[in-house]
């Protein structure tokens, strides 16, 4: 075979494998999707879930919710998985905030992964205890830096956003207050309730509930604009301490190396089912605020975050317990 026929064989490989790629979007999916995501009953997985059933009441083909112990486990399954758009994980920022706290972490979150979409968010509430003599985040500051050392915040593991935002606060603000770590956001709760300890810089779910019904004291949200979900509350950034932002965020990703055309039709489909005004209304009720972003605005923000509480994480000499 001449180099001619060669050109000419490699032209036909090309065209035939791009037609087969075609042809695989164009029928996608023929057989059942799995999402990995974290526990049962937590936020991942009600969004998890939400989505598989859109998708399977749109495809007709079934989107199992595969649970697993949140942290890298689900990440590390997609990641080995194949690129073909059938394995999915959805995750909270654990899924890129946890291989910051390994020496050798099974995956790298911005290589190794397909983003997909940021299919939702939600800030957090700084919260403090009702007996705190406080109203605002200035108030707040003034108070820690005029008791540097007898003010405690909860946080219900490391890394966790209440961590991470607590971390953020005393970075920014120069005060000095003490982290009390427990096994779970209610057992924190608790304590929080009975004064326990001072605040927390809780996540929606588990703090607005106890901010409405007068238990806890809710200051601000910690996003960088207000929340439609919490319109009576300012910002920490604008009620005391300007520049601080801590948003909760999630994504969807994929194996890396996934096919264009499978990427957007999955795009294309989950932000249509987010948008649903019942699962935009269900979610809201829960403290989170759908988003449903393009893939490359995921990618840009998971690597944003990853170097913002990348650095925290190093200065603050956070280690994993």
């Amino acid at each position: 075979m001449d180099r001619h026929e060669t050109f000419g064989a490699g032209i036909l490989c090309l065209t035939l494998a791009i037609l087969a790629g075609d042809l695989a979007a164009q029928n996608f999916p023929v057989r059942p999707i799995r999402i990995l995501t974290g526990g049962a009953g937590g936020g991942n997985d009600v969004v998890a879930r939400l989505v598989g059933a859109g998708l399977t009441a749109s495809w007709g083909q079934q989107v199992v919710v595969d649970n697993r112990p949140s942290g890298v486990i689900p990440g590390e399954i997609t990641a080995k998985a194949q690129p073909d758009g059938y394995t999915l994980v959805l995750s909270g920022a654990s899924f890129w905030i946890s291989p910051l706290f390994l020496d050798k972490p099974p995956y790298d979150p911005v290589r190794d992964f397909t983003p997909i979409t940021l299919p939702v968010s939600t800030p957090n509430i700084l919260a403090v205890t009702q007996s705190l003599p406080v109203k605002t985040v200035k108030d707040l500051i003034a108070l820690a830096k005029a008791k540097p050392g007898e003010l405690n915040y909860a946080t219900p593991g490391t890394g966790s956003s209440p961590h991470l935002g607590g971390e953020l606060f005393k970075a920014m603000s120069g005060v000095n207050i003490v982290r009390i770590n427990y096994k779970s956001a209610t057992a924190s709760m608790a304590d929080l309730i009975a004064g326990q300890i001072q605040m927390t810089f809780g996540n929606a779910a588990s703090t607005a509930p106890h901010a409405k019904s007068g238990r806890l004291k809710a200051l601000a949200v910690t996003s960088a604009q207000p929340s439609p979900l919490f319109p009576d509350l300012p910002t920490v950034a604008a009620s005391g301490l300007p520049g601080y932002e801590m948003l909760s965020l999630f994504g969807i990703f994929g194996p890396a190396r996934m096919q264009d055309d499978i990427v957007q039709r999955l795009n294309r489909e989950i932000v249509r089912v987010l948008n649903r005004e019942e699962v935009k209304d269900l979610l809201a009720n829960g403290g989170i605020e759908v988003v449903g972003s393009t893939p490359a605005q995921l990618g840009s923000a998971v690597k944003s975050e990853v170097a913002k509480w990348g650095k925290l994480i190093k200065d603050a000499g956070i280690r994993s317990e």
